[in-house]
Parts: structure tokens; C-alpha cells; sequence
């Protein structure tokens, strides 16, 4: 739906300067920049778009105005599509606009909508920019955006790093992406809208509290500023900038010390690692797994790996953090990794390069010489530990030790024809007088 509001709404807004100023504090823009506008149709993107426009002969920029369409809203998105090119004619700007199926990525991808949308979105812009159509594409997040980003990091665990909130430019090699609007109150915008008699396109789903941001905006945040401090969203915006500048710092740390860390890409020496203070220790995990945008529970877990307090953690997008004698190994697991399977002579020795492992069989005295199977375990494989009562599935044993689901499928065994005679982190049985007589021993490559 459209809003629009009466022509006798008259209080004054002066928005202008204060976004100019921000413009300049920050280095946002240069004359001469071609500069999209990004539009939704919204509150928020239209006002940028005005305030722009006001601007842009101060600035001395080149104007224009970008749209994605989501096809989330059938005929809505439709119609915010055509609202937001009629407002790029009114002022004549050239516009640029491009449409996907945000749900269909979102279910091919694992994300939620809101997360497709966004890489979307985003990949349109960058495209733009890559083709050399524009210099800059300007995005209308607000100081209550920041507030409530800041609110979820928070919640979510992920460390002061996030609490750095939204950056106001995102760098790239092919040109930046500008959030001009950071200090400025949707309240503003939309007093300012009413001063210049704008309509806008109202999106029903910013109403609807099954999303956690919308909760944020319109339960969590009120009740805060009720109960806590009317000022909270300017106070969390302002944590959100001092953050930002203890992260210029941190980096210029980190960049000093990786190189007398790390062994190769992926890759740190976990006893220099470890002579660092924690909170560098901890950057430094942060920086080598960068693109993994990990949360402080990930840190912690990597860190026990570390310090030897555990083999392996799971991380996000199927990257698995590892130790190796004195190596912290960060790797990208396949879906399903490949069987394996190597004869082990008896006795005798073999490598196995799925787990940097060499496993060594020595014959008991007295003992027939053989071969055996070094191999990951399957379905159906039963193994009887020692002190136990009898045998069960190695699946259960291994839920029960709880492996993680990427390790438990690489874990190794020993067979002798169907019959499991090992299992890595187990006690072997007594020997039988049916079964090879034999001592297995596993050492890292």
C-alpha cells in the first residue's frame, strides 16, 4: 500500500546538513562519484533518495536509483517495482532494477529469506560496481537499524567484534557501499517525508513479529527504552562506533603478529598461538577464519582444540577445525567425505591420508601373521570394547562419546574379514582364540 500524509503537516525538518556532515566525517563520497541510490519503495530508502537529491549538486555527484525485487509480495513487489521507477522518472534518473526468486535461493541455500535476500541484493550491487556503472551504491540502514543490530549480536553471542554493528561504507576493489543515513532516527525520516507531502510503500511483513528483527523493533526495543533508558538507541549506536574503533586497532594488531602465527593459509602454530594474550588469540582465530563469520561459541571451541582439550569442532558452512601434532588446521569437509579403506599387514604398517594417521599392527607372540583392513566404519559394523557386556553398533558407541556427525564419519577402524577388532578411543577386547592376536597403534603423519 501506499502512505502518503496531508499537505497541512508543517513541522520543520532539517535533515540535510546533518547527513552531509556524516557524508564528510566519514569520506563517503567525492565529486564526481556515480552514485545509486538503493530504493525499496520504503520509508527509510525513499527519504534517502530525496535527501540525495537535495545534496547532490553540493556534492557534486551523479545520481541514480537501484532496485532488487525479491518476489516475496506477488503483486505487491510488483507495484513497489513501479512505484520506486515512476519516482526515478519524476526526478529523471536513470534506473537500474533487477528481480529474483528470494524464496527458491533461500530453500536451494539453507538461508533464511532474510539472508537470501540480503546475498542477493548485494550481488546485484557488486555487479553494478564491477561493470563500472557506478562508483558508489548508498543503502538507507538508520540509527535504529544499528540499535537493533546491535541488540541481536549481542543476543546471539557474537563478541565484541559484533558489537561493531553496521560499518557506514563496505570497501571493494570495484567501488563502496554507503550507509549515509547511520546517525539519523527513522522518526526523522519519516517527520521529513510528511514535511515534503512524500508517499511511500508500506511492506505489511515489517509488522509481523514472527521475524526476531521486527520483535526487536517493536517489543524489545520500546520495552527497553521504557524500562531502562529513553536514549537506549542512540546509547547502543554509540557502542556500536567505539566498537568500530577498537576493531581498527585490533586489525592493525592482528596483521603484525599473523605472520610470526601462521604456517600457511588455513593454517597456525598452535604453541605460538598460544604464547599470545587470549584476546589476541582469540583475533587471531577470527581473522584466519574470516569469510566463516564465526560467533564467540565457535571461538571457544576452537580454542579447546587448541589447548588439546578436544580433536576437532564442527564450524559453519561445513568448515572443520583440527589439531595435528603442533598444527591448528582449518578445512572445508565435502557433504559426504569419500570412504576409505588400506590394507594393514601384520606385521606391518600403513598411512592413511584421510586422517593424517599412520596405523601400525603388531602380531602377539605365538600369533598367526596376517592382513588386515584399516577402513572408516559402516552401517551395521559392531565392535565389542573391553569391560563391557557385550558387543554393540559402532554408530551408538560413537553417538555416545559424542562425535561430531563430520568426524564419526571418517573414524577409523581394524577389521579382520567381517569382524571389527578396533576402534579408535576404545579399549580392544581380550584376544580370542578365533580372531588375529594383534596390537594396534595409531600415530599422527
Amino acid at each position: 500500500m501506499v502512505k502518503a500524509f496531508p499537505d497541512e503537516y508543517h513541522e520543520p525538518v532539517e535533515l540535510a546538513a546533518q547527513v552531509a556532515n556524516f557524508i564528510g566525517e566519514h569520506e563517503l563520497l567525492k565529486p564526481g562519484h556515480r552514485t545509486a541510490i538503493a530504493v525499496s519503495g520504503g520509508l527509510d530508502s525513499v527519504a534517502l533518495l530525496l535527501l540525495a537529491l537535495e545534496l547532490k549538486t553540493d556534492l557534486g555527484i551523479v545520481l541514480s536509483v537501484v532496485h532488487f525485487n525479491h518476489q516475496l509480495r506477488g503483486l505487491d513487489s510488483e507495484s513497489d517495482e513501479q512505484f520506486v521507477a515512476d519516482l526515478a522518472q519524476q526526478h529523471d534518473l536513470e534506473f537500474h532494477c533487477q528481480s529474483a526468486d528470494v524464496k527458491r535461493h533461500s530453500q536451494a541455500s539453507h538461508q533464511s529469506l532474510e539472508a537470501a535476500a540480503r546475498e542477493l541484493r548485494y550481488k546485484f550491487f557488486r555487479e553494478l560496481l564491477k561493470e563500472k556503472k557506478l562508483d558508489r551504491v548508498a543503502t538507507a540502514h538508520t540509527l535504529d537499524d544499528q540499535a537493533e543490530t546491535v541488540i541481536l549480536r549481542l543476543a546471539r553471542g557474537s563478541g565484541t567484534r559484533g558489537l561493531a554493528g553496521i560499518y557506514p561504507q563496505i570497501h571493494s576493489t570495484n567501488g563502496d557501499i554507503i550507509r549515509p543515513l547511520l546517525q539519523t532516527r527513522r522518526s526523522q525520516l519519516e517527520a521529513y517525508l510528511q514535511l515534503v507531502n512524500q508517499s511511500w510503500r508500506e511492506d505489511e511483513s515489517n509488522n509481523d513479529q514472527r521475524h526476531t528483527r521486527n520483535r526487536v523493533r517493536h517489543t524489545i526495543l520500546p520495552l527497553l527504552e521504557r524500562e531502562l533508558n529513553p536514549s537506549l538507541r542512540e546509547a547502543l549506536a554509540e557502542t556500536a562506533d567505539l566498537s568500530r574503533d577498537e576493531e581498527d586497532y585490533w586489525k592493525q594488531e592482528v596483521a603484525r603478529v599473523l605472520p610470526q602465527v601462521s604456517k600457511k593459509d588455513h593454517s597456525l602454530t598452535i604453541s605460538r598461538l598460544l604464547g599470545l594474550p587470549l584476546a589476541l588469540q582469540r583475533r587471531v582465530i577470527r581473522q584466519v577464519a574470516e569469510p566463516l563469520a564465526l560467533e564467540q561459541k565457535h571461538v571457544a571451541k576452537i580454542l579447546e582444540v587448541a589447548n588439546g582439550r578436544a580433536r576437532s569442532t564442527e564450524l559453519p558452512q561445513d568448515w572443520l577445525a583440527s589439531s595435528n601434532q603442533d598444527e591448528l588446521i582449518f578445512q572445508q569437509r565435502t557433504t559426504n567425505p569419500a570412504d576409505y579403506e588400506y590394507p594393514l599387514p601384520v606385521p606391518g604398517s600403513v598411512q592413511v591420508p584421510e586422517l593424517n594417521s599412520l596405523f601400525e599392527a603388531t602380531p602377539v607372540s605365538n600369533s598367526e601373521a596376517g592382513t588386515l583392513t584399516v577402513r572408516n566404519w559402516r552401517a551395521g559394523d559392531r565392535f565389542w570394547p573391553a569391560h563391557s557386556k557385550g558387543t554393540k553398533k559402532v554408530k551408538e558407541l560413537l553417538q555416545e562419546k559424542k562425535i561430531t556427525r563430520r568426524e564419526r564419519h571418517l573414524w577409523p577402524v581394524v577389521a579382520w574379514e567381517t569382524h571389527v577388532l578396533w576402534v579408535r578411543g576404545f579399549p580392544s577386547p581380550a584376544a580370542r582364540d578365533d580372531f588375529p592376536a594383534v596390537v594396534i597403534r595409531e600415530r599422527p603423519l
